[in-house]
């Protein structure tokens, strides 16, 4: 026993790893010469840069680029949800309706769905609503009514909402089939045990993959350059359409694009402390 206590008492020397040191000094050299390149490199024209950094069209660019996120996540996961429930609903229409829509959203290129919209008024000149082969009580043109802004909305939001269809039905998956059992024993409607048990629980599952699907959202935004919209990119490229400067205006739309997705992976960050906090308080009380 006295062997063992004096061996306890030795100092803890941790191993020598020195292929660390040399990834690390391989690094700050790869580091240093790409500072070294940024800021040697006249044709990079950092004071251009700087100069159109809050450029008013830029400006105006980034804020569409939030707006379209924002609304485009909104409808993905409104639709999301509701996509997500008809495919667990014992009601087969319900869910063949439900995977016929994932499985088309899914499996054709997002820039084709916002073509599609864009161009749709070439094939319905006029939405019109009424009674089969009686009177319309609602006539419209299409492209009136589907501007380059809507049609980019309905574009990306409804591609999104195939995506959070699997979100949500896996965090829906991930709830013990006994909370809604229990719900269901006390006479609560299916809807509101989706509202009150289901969806409260299977949110701590949701929600980091929705954060980084709306991280993937903001650059997906950039794909409206093909139909006109002037986001972040698309106002970018008018100005160096002007001024032939093209490295030093991508540079200026690629900076805003990482203040904002570091903006959202902070948010992400600190929301899945949160909830991982309220997972240790939950298995403390229980």
């Amino acid at each position: 026993m006295t062997g063992l206590q004096e061996h306890a008492t030795e100092p803890i020397v941790p191993l020598r790893r020195p292929g660390r040191w040399v990834a690390a000094a391989v690094l700050a050299v790869l580091a240093a010469m790409a500072a070294n390149f940024v800021l040697t490199t006249p044709a990079l024209r950092l004071d251009l840069v700087a100069g159109y950094l809050f450029e008013k069209s830029i400006m105006r660019g980034l804020l569409l680029t939030v707006e379209l996120t924002a609304l485009a996540m909104l409808a993905g996961v409104v639709l999301g949800t509701a996509l997500a429930i008809m495919r667990l609903s014992e009601n087969p229409l319900l869910r063949w309706v439900a995977a016929a829509y994932v499985w088309l959203f899914r499996g054709t290129p997002i820039l084709v769905q916002l073509l599609f919209w864009f161009f749709l008024g070439a094939v319905m000149p006029r939405l019109s609503l009424g009674v089969p082969f009686g009177p319309e009580f609602f006539s419209t043109p299409v492209n009136v009514l589907i501007t380059p802004f809507t049609a980019a909305v309905l574009g990306l939001g409804l591609n999104e909402a195939a995506y959070m269809a699997e979100i949500v039905r896996a965090g829906i998956g991930s709830v013990d089939r006994g909370q809604r059992e229990a719900a269901e024993a006390l006479g609560m409607r299916p809807a509101l045990v989706y509202r009150r048990v289901i969806l409260p629980q299977a949110g701590r599952v949701i929600v980091p993959p929705t954060a980084n699907e709306t991280i993937s959202m903001l650059k997906l935004t950039s794909l409206v350059l093909v139909i006109g919209l002037p986001d972040l990119l698309t106002s970018a490229q008018l100005i160096y359409g002007r001024n032939f400067q093209q490295i030093p205006l991508l540079i200026v739309a690629s900076l805003w694009y990482l203040v904002l997705t570091t903006l959202l992976t902070v948010a992400q960050s600190r929301l899945e402390r949160r909830l991982g906090r309220s997972d240790v308080h939950t298995g403390g009380h229980a």
